[in-house]
């Protein structure tokens, strides 16, 4: 005798505890887009920003875009940005118990040919709007008790990398920035987190890669012996935004393959 049953399909990411999770997400590109599509398929209700109609449109497009995905087109870079759109997300999707911040810019020069407006506008695309968002999502977490909040940092806020410097400056910001709050917040079930991609084929690695020679250079670098993909990110932002990682905050998680350690 055979049964049938509407019961919804396991999904490998259950144990996470996922389900029904309200996700930000700051980026529709690279990472930041292999996050939002983990977090859909783990059966979180996501929304997506971006200033790039086209990148949330393709993402969006993406067959991968299962579940409830809202997409809202905002420059994170403008004052009020973060307290706006964390409105919009909570309006939208009901509430808010989780924010990944995976916005930046890079401009590989030395530091003598920066001017400070180069420098303001790289400080402001990288480190300010995680302030902005990360700062506007808090209050809403702190008031309800419990939230993950998550930003991508970068091996260079530890390592000296030549010709990063304010791209450097601005991982190494969001490092302490983060730490602080994770200090600020933790006694209200709030933790901060930050994941630190090492090299990764992304859009925003993808000319630097194209020189000649420059994919064997970095590969040599990494004890792996490899890039990583964004998707590598995926798991980690996801374990860090479950359940089981209540316990977890302040840290730099260094996804890398092995590349700070040389």
């Amino acid at each position: 005798m055979s049964t049938t049953t509407d019961a919804p399909p396991v999904r490998a990411t259950d144990w996470l505890g996922l389900q029904g999770a309200r996700v930000l997400v700051a980026g529709a590109g690279g990472i930041g887009g292999a996050c939002a599509l983990a977090y859909a398929a783990a059966g979180a209700d996501v929304a997506v920003v971006d200033r790039d109609k086209a990148a949330l449109d393709a993402l969006a497009a993406d067959p991968r875009a299962v579940g409830r995905f809202e997409l809202i087109v905002a420059d994170l870079t403008e004052h009020g940005a973060g307290d706006r759109v964390v409105a919009e997300v909570i309006d939208r999707l009901g509430g808010l118990e989780i924010m990944l911040h995976a916005v930046g810019i890079n401009d590989r020069r030395p530091i003598l040919e920066f001017t400070e407006d180069e420098w303001d506008h790289i400080l402001r695309v990288n480190l300010s709007s995680v302030f902005g968002l990360a700062q506007a999502a808090g209050r809403h977490m702190v008031a309800q008790g419990h939230g993950r909040v998550l930003a991508l940092s970068s091996v260079s806020g530890l390592l000296a990398h030549h010709s990063h410097g304010p791209y450097a400056a601005s991982k190494g910001g969001i490092n302490q920035l983060l730490r602080v709050m994770a200090r600020e917040w933790a006694a209200s079930g709030v933790t901060v987190n930050a994941l630190a991609p090492g090299y990764i084929e992304t859009p925003l690695t993808a000319g630097e890669l194209a020189k000649p020679g420059k994919r064997a250079d970095l590969e040599s670098l990494v004890p792996a012996g490899r890039l990583g993909t964004p998707d590598e990110l995926t798991g980690p932002a996801l374990f860090l935004s479950s359940r089981h990682a209540g316990f977890i905050t302040g840290h730099v998680m260094y996804i890398d393959g092995g590349r700070t350690l040389v």
